[in-house]
């Protein structure tokens, strides 16, 4: 039987660490961090409890706001600290 290193040595991912690289991706996009702003939604096979516990640790973080928009987007903005 044949197994490819690949799949031997490297996990499976959740659920919930697949959201989180998505969205890591959308905020360290060139525009994003060119805007200081991200965009993101909640895809139709993303749970909901691992979309706000996602939130909620984002939300933590000093400097990053959440707008949630009408159109069930929300908006993360953040600035960078400045440097003593």
């Amino acid at each position: 039987m044949f197994v490819s290193k690949k799949s031997a040595s490297t996990p499976a991912l959740d659920p919930y660490q697949c959201l989180g690289i998505r969205i890591q991706k959308i905020i360290n996009s060139t525009t994003a961090q060119k805007s200081r702003s991200a965009l993101i939604f909640r895809l139709p096979d993303e749970a909901e409890s691992d979309w706000d516990q996602l939130l909620g640790e984002i939300s933590e973080n000093d400097n990053v706001t959440l707008a949630y928009r009408d159109d069930g987007g929300i908006q993360i903005f953040w600035t960078l600290p400045k440097e003593d």
